[in-house]
């Protein structure tokens, strides 16, 4: 460990000594990571990989036997002035998109019950992945076909359009937050530092290493499947947030030891800040690596992003950030310097009234987490993605006026060659059975059998909203109760997919991964934190507050999303669960970016203990000296996540409503309320085994 902290501060202090080729050879390096990744280009994960569950199972036997789902994209046609479009129209749409590239069929048109509206079926070639890169001419056809009659309103929806539509959506969303958070991030640093230069440079490198993990996170695709999705926005907000911290921590230790007359603070800075900056980093990506155990395609796209940035971030920090600050000089310091009587003032009743502050930190920690005893985990639905994609209004109007057109269940029913018959009687027990049940009242069912006879996939179509609490029962009843009994010969595989079941799938899934995944990063975090202060009692002290601080975002969560009154306020439509992916995404993160904390705060106290002051004044000490930057940090990373508030997505508005209500809490009440009280009262048994001493090792890891 000693070899690997001289390193960095030989890195570090080469930096500083030769600025001008720190800074270019870091251009270099974020340039050839841009410009090999656009080369390569990204490894897009095969449709599946994402396959999970009992209805992976099905859609993956579904498409061995060739009896996958058609890919249908529908063209919706309503006169404008009422009543029923005209034929022609109809026609000559249909002509239209046989013509199109990538069509493998265009189906007859068909009228609804009323005859107020028409649809014509259109049958895309490939896979669903291929069906992406068919969809935009689709869409140039029927914006062509729109403008030849615009007496009748033309409008197309589907999954694959609507997949399109929501992801370039999630892209002008992006850009947006990227427009609202830099502006603001700069601002907050404007007013922490009190100097453009000093703003300036944590902004600059954060954004130098988002785009250099984008870079590298294209050629690690090639071993970890691009999910696409979340996975830039995840890149963003953390490159955004840890580059931020990093630069903050290491200029604020410059200052300080130019304020003590250092002729070589950037120097001297990296043998501090430098190497906990490195021992921080670590600690993030310990976090971050246990969301390999989900075994899911997105949260393995996920962690790769995220622990690529950050360790970008890591380097440039060490590297075009004292070169940076050797090249400025004395212009990145401030015009005015700021007090920390306010943080005294705050940690006044954590010191002197420990126990009672530990109490009342307790009791608050539960009544927030309280109500995510009821979490509840679920997907969003073509019915509940934002409208403001075109597809998905369409699809709206398609299950209006086509109830049967929208989600369905897919039984897949397999069997060898002596099983056969067995199969076969079952699946007519099941239709049957299904033309009487109430429960799949009004739905329409479409039998296909496999050339070979081996397979048979019967469609149900469900007048339900996907999400919804009928749908779910439905799945249920069918796999539960209509299957059992349709099917008792052991030897018949019958397993049932669909929109319903995917997401049950997922959304159960990711329930039995949970416990796991978060035992997997408290393991990875007490042993870099048990390292990085050379104590298990602080140790377990911060899995603990990251902990409190994971339950609080998740109770939020619970109350925000899962009912009703906030929808107004932040835009959204309920659907009563917590998307299945936030509650994972939020803990790795968030355990990250506490541990970030409790390094930075702790090693403070640990610094003046090794000086030979007492652990209770040395806490009051350390915590006042750190409080500002790190309240600094908490601010902007507050603000990153709360532009993506702003999204449509209401995922994204969870992770970042979830990461800003935990990081708040974090910086303000378990950092200045609840830390201060325990370590207080464990006073000199923080430090079990053995109390910290004064050489390099403890003197590596002080910081701001």
């Amino acid at each position: 460990m000693a070899g690997d902290r001289g390193a960095v501060v030989r890195v570090a202090t080469w930096s500083a000594r030769n600025p001008w080729r720190a800074v270019v050879g870091w251009l270099v390096f974020v340039a050839i990571c841009v410009a090999a990744g656009s080369l390569v280009g990204k490894n897009k994960g095969a449709v599946a990989d994402f396959r999970v569950g009992e209805a992976g199972r099905a859609e993956a036997a579904a498409e061995a036997a060739g009896l996958a789902p058609p890919l249908v994209e529908q063209i919706l046609l309503t006169a404008a002035a009422g009543g029923a479009p005209d034929p022609a129209v109809a026609a000559d749409v249909a002509a239209r998109m046989r013509e199109v590239p990538g069509v493998d069929g265009v189906g007859e048109p068909v009228a609804s019950g009323d005859g107020t509206v028409v649809r014509v079926p259109v049958r895309l070639s490939g896979n669903p992945e291929q069906a992406k890169a068919v969809v935009p001419r689709v869409l140039a056809a029927t914006a062509v076909a729109q403008a030849a009659h615009p007496d009748v309103r033309i409008v197309q929806t589907g999954s694959a359009s609507i997949a399109v539509g929501v992801n370039e959506l999630q892209g002008s969303d992006l850009a947006r937050t990227e427009a609202i958070s830099l502006p603001v991030t700069f601002l907050i640093l404007l007013v922490a530092f009190g100097a453009v230069l000093a703003a300036g440079i944590p902004v600059l490198l954060a954004l130098s290493a988002v785009a250099g993990a984008v870079g590298l996170y294209a050629l690690a695709s090639w071993i970890f499947p691009d999910a696409g999705g979340a996975v830039t926005s995840v890149i963003f907000m953390l490159g955004m947030a840890v580059g931020v911290d990093y630069s903050l921590f290491y200029l604020k230790r410059v200052r300080e030891e130019r304020a003590r007359g250092s002729d070589a603070a950037v120097q001297a800075a990296a043998a501090t800040a430098g190497r906990a900056i490195v021992t921080s980093g670590l600690g993030v990506a310990a976090g971050l690596v246990g969301l390999y155990v989900v075994d899911d395609v997105i949260f393995s796209s996920i962690a790769t992003g995220a622990v690529l940035v950050v360790a970008v971030a890591v380097a440039g920090s060490l590297t075009a950030l004292p070169a940076l600050l050797a090249l400025l000089g004395d212009r990145v310091d401030p015009w005015r310097r700021r007090s920390s009587g306010r943080f005294a003032t705050l940690l006044g009743p954590a010191t002197r009234y420990p126990v009672a502050t530990l109490a009342g930190t307790a009791v608050l920690v539960v009544a927030l987490a309280w109500p995510a005893v009821g979490l509840a985990l679920g997907t969003s639905g073509k019915d509940t993605f934002p409208r403001a994609v075109p597809a998905v209004a369409a699809y709206g109007e398609l299950t209006a006026a086509f109830p049967t057109e929208g989600i369905a269940h897919l039984v897949v029913v397999r069997a060898e060659p002596d099983a056969r018959a067995a199969a076969q009687a079952g699946v007519d027990r099941l239709g049957a059975a299904l033309r009487v049940d109430p429960v799949f009242a009004g739905s329409q069912q479409r039998l296909r059998t496999s050339a070979d006879g081996s397979t048979w996939t019967l469609a149900i179509s469900l007048p339900e909203r996907e999400n919804s609490a009928p749908a779910r029962a439905s799945l249920t009843h069918l796999r539960t109760l209509l299957i059992p009994a349709a099917f008792p010969d052991p030897g018949v595989d019958v397993l049932v997919s669909g929109e319903v079941a995917r997401g049950v799938d997922y959304a159960a899934h990711q329930a039995e991964r949970l416990a796991w995944v978060i035992g997997c990063i408290a393991l990875a975090t007490f042993a870099v934190l048990a390292v990085a202060l050379g104590s298990p009692v602080l140790a377990g002290l911060g899995v603990l507050l990251n902990v409190a601080a994971v339950a609080v975002s998740w109770g939020v969560l619970v109350l925000v999303f899962q009912g009703h009154w906030a929808e107004g306020l932040l835009g959204f439509t309920s659907i009563g669960v917590v998307e299945a992916r936030v509650p994972l995404m939020i803990c790795a993160i968030l355990v990250g970016l506490s541990t970030d904390y409790q390094i930075f705060v702790v090693s403070r106290i640990r610094e003046a203990v090794a000086d030979g002051v007492p652990t209770r004044i040395a806490v009051r000490e350390g915590i006042e000296r750190s409080a500002g930057v790190v309240t600094s940090a908490a601010v902007i990373m507050i603000s990153v996540f709360v532009s993506f508030m702003f999204m449509t997505q209401v995922e994204l508005k969870q992770v970042g409503l979830g990461l800003a209500v935990a990081v708040a809490f974090d910086a303000v009440v378990l950092r200045v309320l609840l830390l201060p009280a325990a370590m207080t009262l464990l006073d000199e048994r923080c430090w079990w085994p053995r109390p910290p001493r004064v050489d390099s090792t403890d003197r590596a890891l002080s910081h701001a």
